[in-house]
């Protein structure tokens, strides 16, 4: 079945882990008639977790998409990761959909990863509505965690549900939309009238839900003071306007558990959440400036590759939405992230991992593309070569590392290059070669996200992979001034080598890097010369006197020196050059600097105190610390890189899992005592196991 863009509803269920949203997706496509049985989270059968590391570990690890028909309506669903780890996944998904469907734990309110997802959704500017999971649960209490929502998001919350007892009182919930009773009967649901006792409990939310309706239109608010009530068709049409213009948060109720909620909320979706149609998306030209594309059906076609994965019988799987226009199978389109052609063979919607071939996608739809050549997650397709791509996905930076290798040096290709197309898939990963320290560097969201993959690749590949803490990228530097000669000599028949450099070097600022002057009078060194004697200098500074570390902020003078008629060359005063720096060096008060990073911490504000206290034990200096609502700190301070290669496993520690950070390289500090000399012993000991292996 073919729909039209405003025919079609885009949401992203979101939320803290452990809240049940695997278990609402399968409810959600059980309810719509797409699977005949919903299964549980965590047994491998589920729609969306069903990869053999998901299994394993027993969360969400990827986003899985879905689709399913209600009402006329096609309503494509994500479901999400609630780990840190996988944040990515959920950042994709958000950019794709209209609307985010926030799932709460009725025992606990809204938790640490909600309230980060809630601020990724205040950044766009995005819809969203709550579901509060499980009323069959004792301590689930509605109203408190209404409220709990209400304080910490300060958001205008209206109730489109409410339930009929909780715990083992539980019967249902009341749609107060509809003004009927919605119970659970042999696993199903089933609408009736509402039971007496909740009449006034009707009336109240009733009452609410009106009030929010009337924020969406004046003349609905206007009617709403004067009558103190609205009609339903009323009520809906406020509550569409309101919700699209992110005005109010709907709250829904029920128990994945007992299929309770479902029906009601998937109405909802259908007749009341906004569809693509108009939505604004941006672009970016090359030089930065942004622009808005309305999602427009009667335009060219326009796409954005939300996220790219690898299928074992599919092959490379491209999740697209399409912003503008009709994307066809079988056509050819420009990317224009490549600037050439991409070929779209088959089209296809998916069920999970099960995928439904289709010829085309509408503007605002989301499908998956099978095969192509070189489009990545990110890149814009359009029918127009010459069209502005949209603004790439925002991920956020990896604060997670570790140095890998191969345990066997033939598997190191076959490794790398499987790391490096997981890299490429998922935007939050990276792996790269360190030159300055020698080592292939994977990093990640946490230990979690770096741990699951490589096990997925030992496992593809049976390659033993050995990971270690990663090598800092210390640098060397001067703490006064000193000068050097060195004469480069050697005679071996026919035509010698000879040259005489005479150097001084001083201090630079920090972060001036190097300076070179040339100060021969007299011609006591030919000006052609003198680019071999900066390349020498150059050369030695790339391996420094106490560790072997790159030597930063030094200025360079030459003095004096001499040549020979006959036997000097660019390369002897190279060499003379590089030994004279040297020399000079050992001379200067040479020391190490360690690169010092920028940290903002999010923790709940109980654990201010505890977070504070490591941070100081780390060398760390505070900055700077305030609230951001929803009981969260922001703690700004500065530490070594040194002190933050296993932050992402301490601040899980000292937080219960609920903390987070993020990382930026700030500037080079000196070290000096113990710290120093553990440091150039190690690098001495590398420096040895690396000639060794060579």
């Amino acid at each position: 079945m073919d729909f039209t863009t405003n025919q079609i509803r885009n949401v992203t269920i979101s939320g803290h882990g452990q809240t049940g949203k695997t278990t609402l997706f399968e409810q959600l496509l059980f309810a719509a008639g797409a699977i005949p049985k919903a299964e549980t989270a965590g047994t491998g059968k589920t729609v969306s977790d069903y990869t053999p590391e998901e299994t394993e570990h027993k969360i969400s690890i990827y986003s899985s998409l879905a689709h399913i028909t209600w009402k006329d309506k096609n309503i494509n669903i994500w479901d999400t990761p609630g780990s840190s780890d996988f944040v990515g996944e959920v950042i994709s998904a958000f950019r794709s959909t209209e609307m985010a469907l926030m799932l709460v734990d009725g025992r606990n309110g809204a938790q640490i990863e909600t309230i980060k997802l809630w601020r990724e959704l205040d950044r766009r500017n995005k819809p969203r509505i709550v579901f509060i999971n499980r009323c069959e649960e004792d301590r689930t209490d509605i109203n408190a965690i209404s409220k709990d929502i209400h304080d910490k998001f300060s958001v205008e919350t209206c109730p489109v549900t409410i339930p009929m007892g909780i715990g083992a009182n539980y019967k249902g919930v009341i749609d107060v939309l509809k003004g009927k009773a919605v119970v659970i009967e042999g696993g199903k649901e089933k609408e009736t009238d509402i039971p007496a006792e909740y009449d006034d409990e009707y009336k109240n939310a009733l009452g609410i839900l009106a009030g929010a309706a009337a924020e969406g239109d004046d003349d609905l608010l206007v009617k709403f003071i004067d009558e103190g009530e609205l009609t339903p068709d009323e009520i809906v049409k406020g509550l569409k306007i309101a919700l699209e213009n992110n005005r109010i948060v709907p709250v829904f109720c029920g128990s994945t558990i007992k299929t309770s909620g479902m029906k009601t909320l998937l109405d909802f979706i259908a007749d009341i959440a906004p569809s693509p149609e108009n939505k604004i998306e941006t672009t970016m030209n090359q030089d930065g400036a942004e622009d808005s594309v309305k999602i427009d059906p009667s335009a060219q076609m326009s796409a954005l590759v939300v996220k790219t994965s690898s299928d074992q019988f599919s092959g490379r799987l491209s999740y697209i939405k399409v912003i503008t226009g009709t994307l066809a199978s079988e056509t050819e389109v420009f990317n224009l992230a490549e600037g050439r052609k991409e070929k779209i063979g088959k089209l296809y919607r998916c069920l999970g991992k099960k995928l439904e071939e289709v010829k085309s996608l509408a503007a605002g739809d989301i499908g998956i593309a099978a095969k192509l050549s070189f489009t990545q997650t990110s890149d814009t397709l359009s029918a127009v070569q010459t069209a502005v791509p949209f603004r790439r996905l925002r991920h956020p930076e990896p604060i997670f590392s570790m140095a890998v290798s191969a345990k066997e040096k033939k598997d190191e290709d076959k490794m790398s290059e499987l790391l490096s197309k997981y890299a490429a898939e998922d935007r939050t990963l990276s792996y790269k070669y360190n030159v300055e320290t020698k080592q292939n560097v994977l990093s990640g969201m946490g230990e979690l996200h770096i741990n699951i993959l490589l096990k997925k690749v030992q496992n593809q590949t049976k390659i033993e992979i050995n990971t270690a803490i990663p090598r800092i990228a210390y640098r060397e530097t001067i703490q006064r001034k000193a000068q050097a000669e060195y004469t480069h000599k050697k005679q071996s028949g026919g035509h010698g080598q000879y040259g005489r450099v005479v150097l001084a070097i001083e201090p630079l600022g920090r972060g001036e890097d190097f300076k070179f002057t040339n100060a021969v009078f007299g011609g006591a060194i030919s000006k052609g010369y003198i680019p071999g004697i900066e390349k020498g200098v150059r050369e030695a500074m790339e391996n420094g006197v106490s560790a072997g570390y790159p030597v930063v902020d030094v200025g360079v003078t030459v003095l004096d020196g001499k040549e020979h008629p006959v036997d000097s060359s660019e390369m002897a005063f190279k060499i003379a050059a590089r030994n004279a720096f040297r020399d000079a060096m050992r001379n200067a008060g040479p020391i190490l600097l360690e690169p010092i990073m920028n940290l903002t911490v999010l923790v709940e504000s109980k654990y201010l105190g505890d977070i504070m206290s490591d941070l100081s034990t780390k060398r760390g200096r505070i900055l700077g610390q305030s609230p951001i609502g929803g009981g969260i700190e922001e703690i700004r301070a500065q530490a070594p890189q040194s002190e933050l290669l296993r932050y992402a496993i301490d601040l899980r520690s000292l937080t219960s899992g609920t903390g987070s950070f993020e990382t930026s390289f700030d500037h080079y500090d000196p070290i000096s005592g113990k710290i120093a000399d553990d440091v150039i012993k190690a690098a001495k000991e590398f420096i040895t196991v690396s000639q060794s292996d060579e």
